[in-house]
């Protein structure tokens, strides 16, 4: 979809802005959901969120914006300098764009965007979110990042696969609407 530097940009910018809303809300609503309430004696999530001063995060409670507006730059980064390029590169040597639907090629992208971001901001999870009250501890960090990954993958691979990138893929197409029609009609 995305033909020129800018759009990649857009594209990722689309991406990230849907995908961290999707996390957060699967990380805290979830998985962490219940215990969050009984924790706080709270009869919803977000009350119980309200109640102990907002999210933990780099060992002090954050508001949740700031929660989504760090994890937005970090995946953000990390989707622009290692996720597209590594995944487009991976895919192509595995199909040809030429010979292969297009759509086939758009799905396999997909998986190793997700194969590599996954990890990735599941790693970083592990040190953002890491229980820094209780010390510092290696083995902790690496069970706790085996962990995310362990309850993001599955996540991540489905809602990218049918909901995210439609949806993603559908917004781009109306942004540039005009460039995809004339692409089209030079290609006719």
């Amino acid at each position: 979809m995305p033909r020129n530097q800018f759009q990649r940009m857009v594209f990722a910018f689309l991406t990230v802005v849907v995908t961290v809303h999707g996390y957060v809300f699967y990380s805290l609503y979830v998985i962490n959901g219940n215990t969050l309430m009984q924790i706080n004696n709270a009869d919803s999530v977000l009350h119980a969120i309200n109640s102990q001063g907002g999210v933990y995060m780099f060992g002090n409670m954050l508001p949740i914006w700031s929660v989504i507006l760090i994890e937005f730059c970090c995946a953000y980064i990390l989707e622009c300098i290692i996720g597209s390029p590594l995944s487009f590169k991976m895919t192509c040597k595995m199909f040809d764009p030429k010979n292969n639907h297009p759509m086939i090629f758009e799905t396999v992208i997909i998986s190793c965007t997700v194969l590599i971001m996954c990890p990735l901001m599941s790693f970083l999870a592990a040190w953002m979110y890491y229980p820094y009250y209780a010390g510092f501890n290696i083995f902790t960090l690496f069970a706790n990042w085996l962990k995310l990954i362990c309850f993001n993958f599955p996540f991540a691979f489905f809602s990218q696969i049918f909901f995210i990138q439609p949806f993603v893929r559908w917004i781009f197409g109306k942004l540039f609407a005009k460039d995809i029609a004339a692409r089209n009609s030079l290609n006719k």
